[in-house]
């Protein structure tokens, strides 16, 4: 570990991204880390196919590109291994924005707190609801806020969240801890599951001035049907693996589906409801016949 100035303790901190299906926003999320104050030591890109990053690769010749099996929980883990010697990685979503002091002020922080082992910043904005943000947006959003510096508050959480997951990386070697493969292509609730693998070994907590903005891009995303089946199947599957509270089960299936049923006589447009009601009719006839497994939306 080297020493940087005033006697701190400097990391080696890695960002990683994984991406899938958006090589343009990529690029500007890329390009857009620059902007950091303290620049990450490595950036590491892992994605399943090279139309995943375009020119990306030419353009930032200092940024590690890696080819993993198509998943983001494969791809999660494709960036932990090859970021296994850092102290500090920082996940962020190919479409998430960072404010500039973000990785400055999570490095300080973790530094300070030992007994921190993840953390997410604050989300000044997430469109994850909506059709999604353009980056011209989420470039204004950053830069008005980077000129208001708020006083640092802590909160605990259950989980850090996935576009914008701090770790501390001692613990994750120490127990060989990866993120769960059973959750294939787009994970849904992979951050729930690795965050609880964690929690014994730390706190979780949310930092309130490492903050930014997710552009909640729906380009790259699942099918509709098979987004349907993973909001059913993904959490009694935690829930049955121990990650994911029983008590919580009931709401996250029955409001998203209730949901879908209704939307789907008047859809919007960014949002296949019929089709993810049709997935979550066909995890419940699954689970029915003692099938059901994340796994299945490969399949469908």
């Amino acid at each position: 570990m080297r020493e940087a100035s005033m006697g701190k303790a400097k990391w080696n901190l890695v960002v990683g991204i994984p991406t899938r299906g958006r090589p343009l926003i990529l690029a500007e999320t890329i390009a857009f880390l620059a902007a950091q104050r303290r620049q990450p030591d490595q950036i590491v890109v892992a994605y399943a196919e090279l139309a995943d990053i375009g020119d990306a690769a030419a353009r930032f010749p200092n940024v590690t590109f890696i080819q993993a099996e198509l998943g983001l929980t494969r791809q999660r883990n494709a960036i932990l291994a090859l970021a296994r010697h850092s102290d500090m990685l920082v996940f962020i979503d190919d479409d998430f924005y960072l404010d500039p002091q973000y990785l400055q002020i999570s490095e300080r922080f973790f530094v300070a707190h030992p007994e921190v082992v993840a953390a997410s910043g604050r989300v000044l904005a997430d469109d994850v609801k909506g059709p999604g943000l353009t980056v011209a947006q989420a470039m204004a959003i950053v830069a008005n806020n980077s000129g208001a510096r708020i006083v640092q508050r802590i909160d605990p959480a259950f989980f850090a969240y996935g576009c914008n997951m701090c770790l501390r990386m001692a613990p994750i070697r120490k127990h060989g801890l990866r993120f769960d493969e059973t959750l294939p292509l787009y994970g849904w609730y992979e951050d729930w599951d690795f965050s609880r693998q964690l929690a014994p070994f730390g706190s979780i907590v949310r930092i309130s001035d490492a903050c930014g903005v997710h552009l909640a891009v729906k380009i790259g995303r699942l099918t509709g049907v098979r987004m349907g089946y993973a909001q059913v199947a993904n959490p009694i599957y935690l829930a049955r693996k121990g990650t994911f509270p029983w008590s919580h089960v009931l709401r996250f299936i029955v409001g998203p589906c209730l949901k879908n049923l209704v939307r789907s006589l008047a859809p919007e447009a960014h949002v296949d409801r019929l089709g993810r009601f049709c997935g979550n009719l066909a995890a419940f006839r699954d689970l029915l016949t003692g099938t059901l497994s994340p796994e299945q939306i490969t399949n469908l």
